[in-house]
């Protein structure tokens, strides 16, 4: 299997991409690593990192999308791009996968305008693992569409339920549709209209969800627009770090508190990973022709390895032939 990989993409880009990269370079399902961007600036990681190398391929870019850059005029305007050159590469089927921890908007407009969308589908949607007291839940869109359409919502609810089974291990997903109450007739219009459509479709809809069901575990897929997405991801991070944060300063207040702390040490050692958003990869952009993985501008290398682990993931379980299925029976009943 071979990933390519937006090397100049992130905040601290590219030493923790390439970092990253030669660690996953170890795991089995990988046959190749495309490492794109600056040539020179690569090899210069490279010859730091170490380990085995003998995966590690590299494409040269002479332009890079900013953080600041608008996304699409960005892509269109920078033909010579680390996003655009690593998307072309699944295009042309020199790639499996494509993972980027650059721009998101320039990741979305890249994959959306050279591989399209899959069939059916009118949207690619970011799809977000976040964990709960039982299985992890995904959540979608997570910022590729600020305003959605019932039917959009509609495909992402089947695109969130094919990673859901194939990913996770659900065997019949359970779809939340996020709104401001339970009861079908809270919301806008536009949840209005989609709790209908779920409803007299075949996934396994239970009905709206609040912000609060988020983390109980008691739904699979929650379905929302990329707006609301975004900011409840972005808030569950912040209140993760901040919870940590206030744990650490109580137990380390005093001698006593310390001492309790070692006897606790393995449980919280636990809870830490639990809660650590690195460990679950990066985002899929569901609903393309291809296998798209956006990691958090932010990541380490841990967190860059465990994106290529789950565009390998992504890869070998076919997600994508599910979606194609599910929009079209979908489709077809509406």
């Amino acid at each position: 299997m071979r990933i390519a990989i937006d090397a100049m993409g992130g905040d601290f880009a590219p030493r923790e991409v390439v970092a990253g990269a030669v660690q996953a370079a170890s795991l089995a399902n990988i046959t190749a690593l495309i490492l794109v961007g600056d040539e020179a600036a690569i090899r210069a990681e490279l010859s730091v990192c170490g380990g085995d190398q003998g995966k590690i391929e590299i494409r040269h870019a002479s332009e890079v999308v900013g953080m600041g850059e608008t996304p699409a005029q960005a892509v269109r305007r920078k033909k010579d791009s680390s996003i655009g050159r690593a998307v072309e590469l699944v295009r042309d089927g020199l790639a499996d996968a494509v993972m980027s921890a650059g721009n998101t908007g320039a990741a979305v407009a890249a994959s959306t305008l050279k591989l399209r969308t899959l069939p059916g589908v009118d949207r690619p949607a970011i799809a977000t693992v976040m964990p709960t007291q039982k299985m992890p839940v995904v959540l979608l869109d997570a910022g590729a569409n600020t305003d959605c359409s019932p039917k959009q919502l509609t495909q992402f609810a089947v695109m969130g339920s094919a990673y859901s089974h194939r990913i996770i291990g659900q065997q019949n997903p359970v779809v939340g549709l996020l709104s401001i109450g339970g009861e079908e007739s809270k919301g806008n219009d536009v949840t209005k209209k989609t709790h209908a459509a779920l409803q007299h479709s075949e996934l396994n809809f239970r009905g709206n969800v609040e912000g609060r069901d988020l983390f109980e575990g008691d739904v699979d897929v929650v379905v929302c627009d990329g707006f609301v997405g975004n900011i409840v991801l972005k808030t569950s991070e912040s209140a993760a770090t901040a919870f940590t944060r206030w744990l650490k300063r109580e137990l380390t207040a005093n001698p006593i508190r310390k001492a309790a702390c070692l006897l606790l040490k393995g449980a919280f050692r636990a809870l830490k990973k639990q809660l650590d958003p690195e460990m679950y990869g990066g985002a899929p952009l569901l609903g393309v022709n291809g296998v798209c993985i956006i990691a958090h501008g932010g990541s380490s290398r841990h967190a860059i390895f465990h994106a290529i682990r789950v565009a390998a993931e992504a890869v070998q379980c076919h997600v994508n032939d599910d979606i194609v299925r599910g929009v079209a029976k979908l489709n077809e009943a509406t």
